[in-house]
């Protein structure tokens, strides 16, 4: 028994780590405009609610899936959070610096839950129902997280073009969103090429808006 429960955490770590690899991108994305102090804030704090989020979600998880059009209105939110995050310039940056905290903790557990979903259904199927299996191995993956989001944030400072790269990240992500909506699968299945199209054309179109926006942005 003791064999089975170790098994399942560590498949439910490795889950956390494999999938966790966006996340970390959305935390160092979204709090690469504040002071040092109040971007560890974020992080630790913009993490800890999203994995009580994800603990919450991976509970409801059997009703969860039989909600239509679950994947889709995630991935539209996701796609919605990659332009943002894409356009958010340093030098706009009027708003209080609580606020910005606020912000960019909110934003942090919105796009964690968007993006967790696949994360939420292979923790699922991986614990068998066990909700202590699931908190263990979510509570064990967090500073791996919280570590990643500090490099990422580290190379972002050095070389900005990352952000596009991040940004190009989570468009990928809610594309694949998109295309795994159980609703809109007969449709897929019945022009495949379709997937392909679905990912070039979310990918290009958040990359083109977002540095179309920028520039309209610097010229005024």
């Amino acid at each position: 028994m003791e064999a089975d429960f170790l098994i399942a955490l560590l498949q439910i770590i490795a889950i956390d780590i494999l999938l966790g690899g966006d996340n970390a991108i959305v935390i160092a994305l979204a709090s690469r405009n504040l002071p040092e102090r109040q971007r560890n804030k974020a992080i630790l704090i913009g993490t800890g609610l999203a994995i009580v989020v994800r603990v919450l979600l991976t509970v409801l998880v059997v009703y969860l899936l039989k909600v239509p059009f679950l994947y889709l209105v995630g991935g539209l939110l996701l796609i919605y959070i990659a332009f943002q995050l894409l356009v958010d310039d340093d030098e706009e940056n009027d708003i209080k610096p609580g606020m910005s905290l606020i912000g960019a903790i909110r934003t942090i557990v919105v796009a964690d839950v968007a993006m967790g979903l696949d994360n939420v259904l292979a923790v699922a199927g991986a614990s068998h129902g066990s909700i202590p299996l699931v908190i263990i191995g979510l509570l064990v993956s967090v500073p791996i997280i919280i570590w990643g989001s500090k490099a990422i944030l580290h190379l972002m400072e050095r070389f900005p073009f990352l952000i596009y790269i991040g940004s190009a990240i989570l468009a990928y992500t809610a594309a694949g969103m998109i295309i795994s909506e159980k609703e809109l699968q007969p449709f897929f299945r019945s022009n495949p090429a379709l997937e392909y199209g679905v990912i070039i054309f979310v990918v290009l179109g958040v990359m083109l808006a977002g540095v179309f926006i920028k520039k309209a942005k610097k010229s005024k």
